[in-house]
């Protein structure tokens, strides 16, 4: 231990000591070109912090202290160096030889035991082992599960991809490709043995089918899937546009408050917005909570250790679904609270998370009784529902219609049509059959327009094939809104992925807002659902970005999962008068005190409204100005952040603490309406959350006293005035 004698007996925080003895035996290790394995392990891992690119504290430290260590970490290294050409290129050749011949077949006791250990290369083969030293496998699957990508998921899906190519390439079988990529999984720790074999099983006939067609490079596969932070290459292929008519945009009108004219009374329509409902029909209270799965709470989890461990009567923060008898709660409670409900948005997301263990039928089942549940409680309501990514099996898996008939989804849009029938007209069923989007007249002058967003969800494999407007979907939306903008009619727009969220392939999604820009005059409400949080997106002006144009309202989840309280939301639209904007004016989230329910063991839980908007945020009205002005207060006003990012996580007692990072992230998730852009969109917030002076400047007052959008709203008659000011920002 010559150099890390010094090293790994000081924190790392503190510089190396400079003395001569340092030198001294620095001067020896180069003489003699020896190490220990304790200098090799050390080196190994400034190594793979270097390759995995982290920035965090411990990778800062590691870094202003390695010319200290230069000569271990050469020699790291160059042994790396022998792994990897570089971190996009691993030898899949080695790794391939030690899954087929070194790894054991492990079972689940085995499996239990490494786990206990946590995740890692311990006892793996040296190649292999030191491989998966470059990938943090426990960030990788936490940032899968959030969404919230970094490096690491890129290198590690480069990696697995990289992995499968080879197989698909050197001619394996799905059968010897499923073997090995199970036999992978479960001896890193991954997941338990029947995750890893079921959802690999149930994705394979889709990976190596796609995979076998392709040209692109894992750096393409993974920029594709996993957004910018994988930088993807450009590609041609994946790069196209929605054509727009050659129609001149109508002249902007100016948003103001909805108010409804000539002294007649108008109330506004009440519309109830369910999202997210994941019923597990599989739920057990009592059952173990925390699982090492992805879902627990179900009877196959076992006995709990104790009984805090056990899942709660009506449901748990953990990782678990919802219980029927919490969904019949929530609907009975809505029915009888909410009799003058006008009609329900519905935006998808019905079967439960163990995404491993889905069939046809099981989704099929899940989306019958929910449709059933929804009907016995609103007989006579009309709902307007939209698809969600969980509705097929496997999950995320949305051939579109050019796709060969072996892999067609008409089992799952065949369903919705005869299901879906009840609340819509006939003229659906084409479109519906063709992609499950639709479009239909609510009332003289107001069209719903339903979007199936998987052909937007960069987890959907099969765009990688043909990701050009899936279905002529958005061609479609084209049509329907020129249609409506000719007409004078005003349009909602339904969907389950919101267009803004990293999930959305980039291409679909500035596409997207392409037409939203263009139709803004026509589009007065868009609804998603997906995160399960909270929030909204920002639409701007795509000459001047600091012009908000419109407004997507993200509703809360009626699942818990997870760390959530169960919720649902109430918008009051603007009413049935003569030039209504068809515009939110105020809405309302409801939500069950998990915690509260599940404590007193109460056979009737209690569901309350959490908050109203205009009220909670001091907002004069919902337009996307007014969106854009709050998401420039919270910047500044922490409290008035502090009171969103409680309503976000829905009041639950056991959400995280929001710090800087957190802060910047979530602002610009509001300000986010075109995925994987934050570079452009965001960049305005993170430098005035960085900056801990508060300049007295006039830009910094004008920011404070009100938002950029408010500007171009009052110098909007100006013409050439307002463009100047749009100019210098």
């Amino acid at each position: 231990m010559l150099i890390f004698q010094f090293y790994a007996g000081n924190p790392l925080d503190q510089p190396l000591p400079l003395n001569s003895d340092f030198w001294e035996k620095k001067s020896q290790y180069y003489s003699h070109g020896t190490s220990s394995d304790e200098d090799v392990r050390l080196a190994e891992e400034v190594v793979a912090h270097r390759l995995q690119l982290k920035h965090d504290d411990k990778s800062r430290r590691l870094e202003a202290q390695l010319q200290l260590i230069a000569p271990v970490v050469d020699k790291a290294e160059r042994k790396w160096a022998e792994l990897v050409d570089d971190v996009d290129h691993l030898n899949f050749t080695a790794i391939e030889w030690e899954i087929e011949n070194e790894l054991p077949e492990p079972n689940d006791r085995t499996w239990r035991k490494g786990r206990e250990r946590g995740r890692g290369a311990r006892g793996l083969p040296a190649f292999l082992g030191n491989a998966v030293k470059l990938f943090d496998l426990k960030q990788v699957v936490k940032e899968l599960e959030t969404s919230v990508m970094t490096s690491v998921s890129c290198s590690a899906c480069k990696a697995g991809v990289g992995l499968l190519q080879h197989y698909v390439d050197s001619g394996k079988s799905t059968d010897e490709i499923v073997h090995a990529s199970t036999k992978l999984c479960m001896s890193l720790k991954i997941e338990s043995r029947r995750v890893c074999e079921g959802i690999i099983l149930a994705m394979a006939d889709e990976v190596v089918f796609v995979l076998s067609r392709l040209i692109l490079t894992a750096d393409e596969i993974c920029g594709f899937v996993i957004g910018d932070v994988c930088a993807i290459p450009y590609n041609p292929y994946h790069d196209w546009e929605v054509a727009l008519p050659p129609i001149p945009k109508p002249a902007l009108i100016s948003q103001q408050m909805p108010n409804p004219g000539g002294g007649v009374s108008s109330p506004p329509l009440k519309v109830l917005h369910l999202s997210d409902t994941h019923f597990d029909p599989y739920y057990h209270e009592g059952s173990t909570a925390n699982c090492n799965e992805p879902l627990c709470c179900r009877l196959t989890d076992g006995i709990p250790d104790s009984p805090t461990n056990g899942a709660g009567r009506w449901g748990d923060y953990r990782k678990c679904d919802t219980p029927r008898h919490t969904i019949e709660s929530m609907l009975q409670h809505i029915a009888n609270y909410h009799q003058d409900i006008d009609f329900i948005i519905w935006t998808g997301d019905l079967p439960p998370h163990d995404v491993w263990n889905q069939t046809r039928n099981d989704n099929l089942y899940v989306l019958r009784e929910t449709v059933r549940q929804l009907t016995f409680y609103f007989p006579n309501t009309r709902i307007f529902p939209a698809l969600g990514n969980h509705e097929s099996a496997p999950v995320n898996s949305f051939p579109p219609p050019n796709i060969e008939a072996t892999h067609t989804m008409d089992w799952l849009y065949d369903e919705l049509d005869l299901l879906w029938r009840r609340w819509l007209p006939d003229s659906t069923s084409p479109t519906v059959r063709k992609g499950a989007f639709y479009s239909v007249l609510v009332s003289p002058g107001f069209r719903m327009l339903s979007l199936n967003m998987n052909y937007c969800n960069n987890k959907n494999w099969w765009l990688l094939l043909n990701s050009t407007d899936p279905a002529q979907e958005l061609q479609w939306l084209v049509y329907e809104l020129q249609s409506a903008e000719l007409k004078g009619e005003k349009v909602h727009i339904l969907g389950h992925i919101p267009p803004g969220h990293s999930d959305c392939l980039k291409v679909w999604s500035h596409n997207y807002y392409r037409i939203v820009n263009r139709y803004e005059a026509t589009i007065s409400g868009q609804f998603f659902g997906h995160t399960h949080f909270d929030e909204y997106e920002v639409f701007y002006d795509e000459v001047y970005r600091g012009r908000a144009s419109s407004i997507a309202y993200i509703g809360p989840s009626v699942t818990p999962y997870y760390g959530l309280n169960p919720g649902y939301r109430i918008y009051h639209v603007d009413g049935n008068y003569a030039g209504t904007s068809r515009m939110v004016v105020d809405h309302e989230t409801w939500i069950m005190d998990l915690q509260e329910a599940n404590r007193h063991n109460v056979d009737s839980p209690r569901w309350y409204r959490l908050y109203t908007a205009r009220e909670a945020f001091r907002m004069p009205s919902l337009t996307p100005q007014d969106w854009d002005h709050l998401v420039h207060r919270m910047t500044y006003d922490d409290n008035l952040f502090q009171t969103y990012y409680k309503y976000y996580w829905k009041a639950s007692p056991v959400r995280p603490s929001c710090d800087a990072d957190c802060k910047k992230r979530l602002l610009c998730d509001l300000k986010s309406g075109r995925s994987n852009d934050r570079k452009l969109t965001c960049q305005e917030i993170e430098e005035r959350i960085d900056s801990t002076k508060k300049s007295s400047s006039w830009k910094t007052w004008l920011f404070n006293g009100f938002a950029i959008s408010s500007v171009f709203t009052f110098l909007g008659g100006f013409g050439w005035l307002g463009d100047s000011v749009g100019s210098l920002f």
